[in-house]
């Protein structure tokens, strides 16, 4: 029979996985830890890789001898060595749009929440202290700008639930045509001219070489006081301790985190407990419906894979 190595998943269970890989007859290994040694020895016996947090990384792939498919649980592909996939002819795959509704409704939930003090609020009354007149200044969002670092499907539709409350939206983005962000009606610019502008900074591109602490200090210090910054992409985006520090100093009036690095930061790391910071569990991605979709679109990937079909969305 054949096995598929499943190094970890964020739901109960792998019911819906298991309906699915019947039809390859294949049997599904879930791996104890993410550990690179725990994955490296039960990839052995398996012939391909399913994925969604843990490290997939050369030496797992490696021991998966006749690896017929890596396939990701989610849309980024920073957790797996794609080039070494790439390199020894092995498919990676992922699910490029199955929550794109689910991140964009819940980094507007984020930008609301810092704007409207929700969370700070909240705390403050349940520790007996009602002050309307607590923390910081609010201010009208009709008169504010967010500007949107990486615009793909996502970033796109955050920009339309931005507009749809005023909000004037400038974008950053390699990839941006002048032609494309005149269709979505948004301002393209360099990204200093979006760091110094914008009231609200939210973080929508992949973990890269290339974008790994984009947000370090020096460009903290190029951004307009008293902006507010969202993370619902990948936590090594941002250098933390420079985060800190621009939230101590007052250079950013608020951050709100679905993504940390590393992930779930240590209880005592002072990001965790700042009052200035609203943290949620990596949940961005999360509904019923999007959950059911990418855990079947996986499956049916690997599937695929094992039958000798096309795969649907092969990114090496």
């Amino acid at each position: 029979m054949i096995r598929i190595l499943v190094t970890d998943i964020a739901w109960p269970d792998l019911v819906i996985e298991e309906e699915i890989l019947k039809q390859a007859k294949a049997k599904l290994v879930l791996a104890p830890d993410a550990e690179e040694q725990t994955l490296t020895r039960l990839a052995v016996d398996c012939t391909a890789i399913m994925t969604c947090w843990a490290k997939t990384t050369a030496k797992v792939i490696d021991a998966c001898k006749g690896c017929r498919i890596v396939a990701r649980f989610g849309i980024g592909l920073d957790n797996i060595d794609v080039a070494h996939c790439t390199k020894h002819g092995i498919p990676v795959t992922n699910v490029p749009d199955y929550c794109v509704r689910e991140v964009a409704d819940h980094t507007m939930a984020l930008l609301l929440a810092l704007a409207r003090k929700i969370t700070f609020f909240d705390s403050e009354i349940k520790t007996g202290r009602y002050a309307l007149q607590s923390g910081y200044p609010m201010n009208r969002l009709s008169e504010k700008t967010l500007g949107i670092i990486g615009f793909g499907k996502i970033g796109r539709e955050v920009a339309l639930r931005a507009k749809a409350f005023g909000i004037r939206v400038i974008v950053h983005s390699r990839s941006l045509t002048a032609a494309d962000a005149a269709e979505q009606q948004v301002k393209p610019v360099p990204l200093e001219e979006l760091l110094s502008h914008s009231d609200f900074i939210s973080l929508h591109l992949p973990l890269s070489d290339r974008t790994s602490h984009l947000l370090d200090k020096n460009r903290f210090e190029i951004m307009k006081p008293g902006t507010f910054l969202i993370n619902t992409a990948r936590g090594g985006l941002i250098d933390h301790s420079a985060l800190l520090q621009a939230l101590n100093s007052g250079r950013l009036r608020g951050a709100a985190l679905d993504v940390t690095d590393p992930e779930p930061l240590n209880h005592d790391h002072p990001l965790v407990g700042h009052k200035r910071v609203i943290h949620t569990p990596h949940a961005a991605f999360v509904s019923e419906e999007a959950v059911a979709e990418l855990r079947s679109r996986t499956a049916k990937e690997v599937v695929r894979a094992l039958k000798g079909m096309p795969l649907q969305n092969r990114v090496n």
